[in-house]
């Protein structure tokens, strides 16, 4: 054991130290607390001696070689390709006595193939290369002591270290949130690379770092931060901050991950948790794959076959060689003595003919070897990187509002683009624009909103009135011609003067349209903008739904112009003066949505001092929280979301509850317990006491926002189903959602039959009613299979025909449809329809499906060669 080493381990059984007014001694081996392993401390990276506390630098590697391994590597790639490798075997033996022709002839063509290959593969890793340069190259400001702050190289940042992120600047590390340009301490995020969204994330501070404001308050800023260590997982952070002495919980919502952009905020402050390879979206990487397409692994198989075909050529020729020359000895005479006995060689010696027939085939293999198509493997290349040039220089590939060309990082895959048979797409911000507007709404069951949308205009043409489109009008259907008209306000498509220019107020039930325009204004995570010099309002949110809600609460008399910590301020129409109040509410509560919760409340105090639960959320799980004295309008309400449903739009159920001091005093304690908790099932907990209070509310209605397909989607669709391209949407909205928007954009034509597999039988719905659920799992799995059975036997009788299918499964189905026992013969249909369309389905359904179509295909391309 070194001295080194014998040091650390006698540092790492007991310390001390002080940070500021935080303190902690103890054993190292506890000081994470429990599940806690990593300890950072912030603003003071040079805490610990590098041997106790040695975290990874911030410098990132993605390049698939580097000087040393480029060579052994490179070559261990090359000889992968089984004709390379034969033609290295025939090149050694090219060397021997063995050999017909002289080693040059094949050596030289060896070498160029393999060397022209692997300047590609040097170049396209330089590429590589120039990029990890440039990002570990970037500048970001960063804390140097006394309040200073000073531009360093992302690659110098150390665990613990103090940042400084401008607006539009990417994150150099994993970094957590100590304060930011807005008053409460939070910012907007674009996570785009990391997950694909462009919606931008919310992100707030704890409450008290918040102070941080200035370059020169950090000068005496101490903190203590325990944590997980290093993983992959980029939706879960935990954590505590020990900061004057007191532990604060961390949240996912305090870590700023690398690679994300700060958004529409001026600046933050953050301190470096986890750098280099330790950050999540590193930990989410692999090490470069040697990626082969589907050709060259075909072709391997065909030289298996030349070869094989070779070796029998080679072996039958040695087997009559070897015979012919054991028979040419007779009477210790030869027969042909021309052939000269005296001077023979182990070649052609009788005596020793099993020798000279062994080294007779392996001279055939390299006589034969012209079999085997090197200059294949040179034509692939030049091909592939012509093709790539092209690419990357295509002007139809250019996106022009980000300024992005297409870039093809290797060629190693052009091939792979024309051998596509299936497409798997969700559908918001694909088949969509992820670009709300509010367009029509159910108040009080009345519907509201005369807007059309384009689902609606394409089930006017599929009825044959191309000029003609149906609006959705308090529940009847009338005739309109179509509104050209781009809406005035981005978000706001809405038209309907019965509740516009404030003439709610003198509608029936004016005064649920006030609670229902009132919820719209206060339940949500969204940011104010307001514009001194064109008394404007604009608002930052975490996604385009929000935003249209807040600007239809706006645009109806209910202006929300103000946010902190704790309080939202309106602007409201009071309803009996006819003028704009201001109306201060103390936010208490925000119990966020999620994908499992499928809502999102908030818990506010009104100025008469009474508390309110707000909430909206899908229907799916609103209307079973609904109390019975709540239900006055759901008959009416279930209408015209089912009806919104058809138009293509996405709803929301909004409602309310009073809550009294007591019950809110018990909930608010449990909720601040759970918050407060470091354990890894934190969430879990939130979810369990959220669910005790969002219960018995009361309804108020229903919103309906329109998401506008891509500009030229059907076109784009159409000519994919041209060319014999499966497609398959997998999408959360209804089923009847879904048909209307498949028909939209062209996904569903007219004249293809439809084989739709759901679990809405009479049989189940009675069983689902007595709730036996062993009963009811047993019947829907014998449905699922049924339907699955009728639908591929609908296939077999046309077969032959041109008639096209289209199959529709819900959710419920799909969980059946993907056992073991049932997902190799729902495949089958699936692949033999020309669109599937999942809806209903959860984002676990949609990953299984996928791995389904991925592994089960490539697995029958495997066969068939």
């Amino acid at each position: 054991m070194t001295g080194g080493r014998k040091r650390k381990l006698h540092l790492s059984k007991i310390y001390s130290f002080t940070c500021g007014k935080a303190s902690f001694k103890g054993d190292h081996s506890q000081i994470g607390g429990p599940g806690f392993s990593r300890v950072v401390f912030c603003n003071e990276p040079n805490f610990f001696d590098a041997g106790i506390r040695n975290y990874g630098d911030n410098y990132v590697r993605t390049t698939k070689y580097t000087l040393a391994t480029f060579l052994p590597k490179s070559l261990f790639e090359q000889f992968r390709r089984v004709a390379n490798f034969y033609f290295l075997m025939t090149g050694i033996l090219s060397f021997t006595e063995l050999a017909p022709y002289s080693a040059i002839s094949t050596i030289i063509p060896l070498c160029f193939v393999i060397g022209l290959t692997m300047v590609k593969e040097g170049v396209e890793d330089w590429q590589r290369k120039k990029q990890d340069i440039e990002v570990n190259n970037r500048k970001v400001k960063v804390h140097r002591g006394n309040g200073v702050f000073d531009y360093t190289e992302w690659r110098n940042l150390r665990v613990g270290d103090i940042v400084k992120v401008e607006k539009d600047d990417f994150f150099p590390a994993d970094l957590l949130l100590l304060s930011s340009s807005y008053e409460d301490a939070i910012c907007y995020v674009e996570t785009m690379n990391l997950d694909g969204e462009t919606n931008l994330k919310l992100k707030q501070a704890l409450e008290v770092p918040s102070f941080l404001d200035e370059d020169s308050s950090f000068q005496d800023f101490k903190a203590i931060v325990k944590c997980e260590n290093p993983n992959a997982n980029l939706y879960s952070f935990v954590g505590s901050m020990e900061f004057e002495e007191q532990q604060y919980p961390l949240t996912p919502q305090q870590l700023l991950l690398r690679d994300s952009k700060l958004r529409n905020t001026d600046y933050i402050y953050g301190a470096v948790i986890f750098t280099g390879h330790d950050t999540k979206v590193i930990q989410n990487s692999t090490d470069p794959p040697s990626k082969r397409s589907r050709v060259e692994k075909k072709m391997d198989q065909i030289i298996y076959l030349l070869f094989g075909i070779v070796s029998l050529m080679a072996t039958v020729g040695s087997i009559f060689f070897g015979i012919a020359t054991k028979d040419d000895l007779e009477n210790g005479r030869m027969k042909r003595w021309y052939l000269k006995p005296d001077d023979s060689t182990v070649f052609f010696d009788p005596k020793r003919a099993p020798i000279a027939a062994i080294l007779h085939f392996l001279t055939a293999l390299m006589l034969y070897s012209f079999f085997i198509p090197i200059s294949l493997y040179v034509s692939i290349e030049i091909v592939k990187v012509l093709q790539s040039y092209f690419i990357n220089h295509d002007i139809h590939m250019y996106y022009e509002e980000t300024d992005k060309p297409a870039h093809a990082r290797t060629s190693n895959l052009n091939e792979e683009l024309g051998q596509v048979d299936t497409i798997l797409s969700d559908k918001t911000g694909t088949l969509t624009c992820n670009s709300m507007e509010f367009i029509k709404c159910s108040v009080a069951g009345t519907a509201y909103g005369e807007g059309v949308t384009e689902v609606e205009r394409a089930m006017a043409r599929r009825k044959g009135s191309p000029l003609a489109q149906v609006i959705m009008n308090g529940g009847n259907h009338v005739e309109n011609i179509i509104d050209t008209k781009s809406p005035p306000i981005k978000g706001f498509n809405f038209k309907d003067e019965r509740i516009m220019n404030g003439n709610w107020v003198s509608e029936p039930r004016s005064d649920v349209i006030q609670k229902f325009l009132r919820l719209l204004a206060i339940c949500h995570t969204a940011i104010p903008e307001v514009d001194e010099d064109k008394h404007k309002v604009s608002y930052e949110a975490e996604s385009p739904d929000e935003a249209a809600f807040v600007i239809a609460a706006r645009e109806l008399g209910f202006e929300f112009f103000k946010r902190t910590q704790t309080s939202i301020t309106l602007h409201e129409l009071d309803p009996v003066s006819g003028n704009k109040v201001d109306r201060v509410y103390k936010l208490m509560n925000v119990l966020e949505f999620n994908s499992s919760r499928k809502r999102m409340s908030v818990i506010v105090r009104n100025e008469e001092g009474q508390l309110l639960l707000l909430c909206k959320g899908a229907d799916s799980v609103m209307f079973e929280r609904l109390a019975k004295t709540g239900r006055e309008f759901e008959e009416e309400t279930r209408d015209h979301v089912n009806e919104y449903a058809d138009a293509g739009l996405r709803t929301l159920i909004l409602a309310y509850r009073d809550l009294n001091e007591e019950e809110y005093k018990i909930f608010n304690e449990k909720f601040n317990e759970a918050k407060n908790s470091v354990s890894a099932d934190r969430e879990t907990l939130i979810d369990e006491v959220a669910e005790t209070i969002e219960r018995d509310m009361i309804l108020v209605g229903a919103t309906a926002v329109e998401d506008k397909l891509q500009n030229g989607v059907p076109d784009c669709i159409d000519k994919l189903a041209q060319a014999g391209i499966k497609i398959w949407v997998l999408t959360g909205d209804k089923m009847e959602t879904a048909i209307n928007i498949g028909y939209a954009c062209s996904l569903l034509r007219q004249g293809m039959k439809q084989i739709i597999i759901n679990l809405e039988t009479p049989e189940i719905k009675a069983l689902e009613k007595v709730g036996e659920k062993p009963a009811i799992t047993k019947a829907s799995r014998e449905s699922v299979l049924h339907q699955i059975t009728e639908g591929k036997a609908q296939l077999t009788a046309s077969s032959g025909s041109s008639e096209a299918f289209a199959l529709i499964i819900d959710g419920k189905s799909l969980a059946y449809a993907l056992e073991d026992d049932m997902k190799k013969m729902f495949l089958e249909l699936a692949i033999g329809c020309a669109s599937v369309i999942c809806c209903r389905s959860s984002p676990k359904q949609k990953a299984l499906v996928t791995r389904l179509v991925k592994t089960e295909t490539w697995e029958d391309n495997i066969s068939d060669w």
